[in-house]
């Protein structure tokens, strides 16, 4: 299983405190077959938030392609060598060194795409894919951060507010983790 969904899983267990067996029977208990009732549900008695009660859906009805791409091992890695080939494979070590950082977050979802993978809370906080064959970009999403020289303001109106190129690991600091950080609890 995926280590980020292995998290969240453990930290909705801590948080209900309930085992994931206990949820699952309560979910099927609900009567409820619609994913979006039984999500709401979770979250009216329950008290947990979108993410979380999205993620106990997947789980409990074993139903949804979020669940199956992140629960299987090694899917998502095989979505990454699909995005991270030939000229681009040199890019993957950037790729995972801001994901090894992100991951101690906390919980969030990963949705892998044509070109990238987008990282979600409740809403999208961040976007990680190589731009070109020498760069890998971090698209963010948060408010009130002046833009600098090397993380970029974009216009209105598209996936993410700013970028951040990165042609090496090392360019994987603490300056872009505090920039990663904010638009993730900005997500929740």
């Amino acid at each position: 299983m995926d280590k980020a969904l292995q998290t969240q899983l453990a930290n909705i267990e801590t948080r209900t405190g309930k085992s994931l067996d206990e949820l699952t029977r309560y979910v099927k208990a609900s009567g409820l077959t619609r994913h979006g009732e039984i999500r709401t549900m979770l979250m009216e008695t329950l008290g947990m938030g979108h993410g979380d009660a999205n993620t106990l859906v997947h789980y409990a009805l074993k139903s949804a392609a979020m669940f199956a791409q992140t629960a299987a091992s090694g899917d998502v890695d095989a979505e990454l060598d699909r995005i991270y080939t030939g000229p681009r494979a040199a890019l993957r070590p950037i790729h995972d060194r801001v994901m090894a950082a992100v991951t101690k977050f906390g919980p969030f979802e990963i949705a892998p795409k044509k070109t990238y993978l987008s990282l979600r809370r409740k809403k999208q906080f961040a976007m990680v894919g190589p731009a070109t064959n020498t760069r890998v970009e971090v698209g963010l999403n948060m408010k009130g951060v002046k833009g600098t020289g090397r993380l970029e303001a974009l216009p209105p109106g598209g996936m993410c507010q700013y970028k951040v190129r990165l042609s090496s690991p090392a360019e994987v600091d603490a300056e872009l983790l505090a920039w990663i950080r904010r638009a993730y609890d900005a997500s929740a």
